[in-house]
């Protein structure tokens, strides 16, 4: 790639060298001040002041004093400007092969007529909207018209049970869900409007739904509460909206976290500091220009979908989506995608790759790929091996910015950037404007050594609290070290500068006094071609404290009955990470429970091996895993 297509981004900030720029955290007002001019990121009033910190480091405001709405940013700049009107603004392959394409000038017009449709119904500014909708166009315009009123949107994963959605909905008190009939999923149909009814019998505040047609089958519509999404489109095609006019703190999503740590929490998020760092995320990180087209393999109920969609629209460029899964009706749908939609950047996640891998590299070797020059990936550490397929099935020649943040976090605390060297399975460092740090357990920072990941000043994304709790957030983040933010994650930086992750800091495995993370245990275990996935947990030992016990999923025609395997897996642990380390037990299972977003459950699985309640499995997507870790157990 040229490097300088990424290198002119941070050419006002200078931010361009292996550890992305260290004013930027030198006086983080002035950087992100210098971020909006360089990106032109449009204020309807300007602001009066980048940070107000006054009320403390964790409760700091951006841009204050000035207006600016995310819709306006991201959908109506570019749809009312001629020149840029007819560029394309959304591509989705649907399950059946169709490909739907919007422009921004129709972009905007739907987004238009759903915001007045969503008005006629009642939704008024500051009102929650929950959008429970499958990977389409819809879900899109759905979230946009919310923001535009100045309403707060909820995006909901779109194969939650009821009890999932309407845990949400009723934590945010929202008075309207937009949905869908049902979504297409490997050849069949997941039902969504049933589940949708079920939520609104448990769902109190619950007054309007909004159904969009996107199966075309045949569902129970209730007078007087739903209404056809393409109905309310229809009635107001044609008419203009003007966004309204809100100011950078005022609400614009409330995202709830996975649950893999308790109860699901609601984390605010806000027009201005949100809307600038996703840009900026995708601007200076994935080198996203006007002319790209960019998908990230997602839902939107996950964060990743928000980057995908504002980071696309905020540089004006082509959000690529893809309905139901990437490996049917075969494992190469995905690798087929990226030549005929010209897709240039790329984001996944180290699950799925692992999944493809199994599949073999004929699959990817038929694709035509040299339209792609940046890979995305985020949502847990990569393991050696399959980030090296990763690597050499796409040609060596495209940089993967391994990427790592949170719900919560608004956008990422660590990248690497596409102009510079990337060791393998590396986060490179800090992302621009993060003053991130890896610190021991009295809070001094450290290298070499593993330790927790933490960030010690604010920036603009962050949550604005969790919605309803101030106690949990400021106890869930900032109760470990005074006013650092302990985002949880084990963090490593090497003798040269790079950072890795290694787990969850709650996830750790105590032998003898030696703190190890699972994602080590694991890369050992799916380096062997045997192994398609593996979990790792501490459970309690007499003498050590805790002994290592791992779960593997044995790769397609693997012999899961083979007794010769676990002995060999655990002797591989001894030999890579030693001997104190030698996992105690090794199970082959048929499947490992995880989150929507692909992460493994591991505090679920640590639960089964014990006998005690794994908690809440809402946002599980198969929690039938862990009777196949019982059985094993049993066994």
């Amino acid at each position: 790639m040229d490097p300088e297509r990424a290198v002119h981004r941070t050419r006002q900030c200078d931010a361009a060298d292996a550890q992305g720029g260290a004013w930027s955290t030198a006086d983080i007002a002035r950087f992100w001040g210098t971020v909006v001019d360089d990106l032109q990121i449009p204020f309807g009033e300007p602001y009066e002041r980048v940070l107000d910190d006054s009320g403390g480091v964790k409760w700091s405001k951006w841009f204050t004093g000035g207006q600016i709405n995310m819709t306006a940013v991201c959908v109506d700049r570019w749809a009312g400007d001629p020149a840029t009107a007819g560029r394309t603004a959304i591509v989705c392959q649907r399950e059946s092969g169709e490909i739907e394409e919007l422009t921004y000038a129709q972009l905007g017009e739907q987004v238009d007529a759903l915001a007045l449709g969503l008005r006629e119904l009642g939704v008024e500014r500051g009102d929650h909207v929950g959008v429970f909708m499958p990977m389409t166009p819809r879900a899109v315009i759905a979230s946009y018209a919310v923001a535009k009123l100045g309403a707060v949107y909820l995006p909901i994963f779109s194969g939650f049970a009821a009890s999932a959605v309407a845990a949400r909905l009723g934590d945010a008190g929202a008075k309207v869900l937009i949905t869908a009939d049902g979504a297409a999923r490997r050849g069949g149909e997941v039902p969504i409007k049933p589940v949708a009814d079920e939520v609104a019998e448990l769902t109190p505040s619950l007054e309007r739904m909004v159904v969009a047609r996107e199966q075309g089958n045949s569902i129970e519509m209730r007078d007087g509460r739903d209404v056809e999404l393409a109905e309310l489109i229809d009635r107001h095609r044609g008419e203009r909206l003007d966004a309204a006019p809100t100011g950078s703190e005022d609400p614009v999503m409330v995202a709830y976290t996975s649950g893999t740590t308790g109860k699901p929490k609601g984390a605010v998020h806000v027009h201005g500091g949100f809307t600038v760092k996703m840009i900026s995320e995708v601007a200076y990180q994935l080198d996203v220009h006007a002319e790209d087209r960019f998908m990230w393999v997602t839902d939107m109920g996950w964060i990743m979908g928000p980057v995908n969609m504002l980071g696309a629209h905020g540089m004006g460029a082509a959000m690529v989506m893809l309905e139901g899964a990437p490996d049917w009706p075969d494992p190469g749908r995905l690798w087929k995608l990226v030549e005929p939609q010209r897709i240039s950047v790329l984001g996944i996640s180290p699950t799925l790759i692992r999944a493809l891998k199994t599949q073999g590299d004929e699959w990817p070797a038929a694709a035509d790929m040299s339209c792609l020059r940046i890979l995305g990936s985020t949502g847990e550490p990569w393991n050696e091996e399959p980030y090296r397929w990763l690597m050499r099935v796409t040609g060596e020649r495209v940089p993967i910015i391994n990427i790592s943040g949170g719900t919560e976090v608004g956008a990422c605390f660590l990248t690497p950037f596409p102009v510079e060297p990337i060791k393998v399975c590396s986060l490179g460092g800090a992302s621009l404007g993060m003053d991130v740090d890896v610190f021991d357990a009295e809070g001094s920072p450290i290298r070499g050594r593993v330790g927790e990941l933490v960030c010690k000043q604010a920036w603009p994304s962050m949550t604005r609290g969790v919605l309803g709790d101030p106690e949990r957030y400021e106890a869930s983040y900032w109760s470990m070290y005074p006013d650092i933010w302990r985002h949880g994650d084990w963090a490593k930086i090497d003798d040269e500068g790079d950072w890795f992750l290694l787990g969850r800091s709650d996830e750790a495995i105590n032998v003898a006094g030696k703190r190890l993370g699972p994602a080590e245990v694991e890369s050992v275990l799916v380096a062997d071609p045997r192994v398609a996935e593996a979990a790792a947990i501490g459970v309690p030992h007499e003498t050590k404290g805790e002994t290592v016990w791992c779960f593997a999923v044995p790769a397609p025609g693997v012999d899961a009955a083979d007794a010769a395997l676990p002995g060999e897996l655990a002797e591989a642990v001894a030999d890579e990470l030693g001997r104190p380390f030698k996992p105690s037990k090794v199970l082959i299972v048929p499947a490992l429970p995880k989150t929507r977003s692909a992460k493994i459950l591991r505090r679920a699985v640590r639960a089964a091996a014990l006998g005690e309640d794994p908690g809440d499995l809402s946002s599980a997507e198969n929690p039938e895993a862990l009777d196949g870790i019982r059985a094993a157990l049993a066994n």
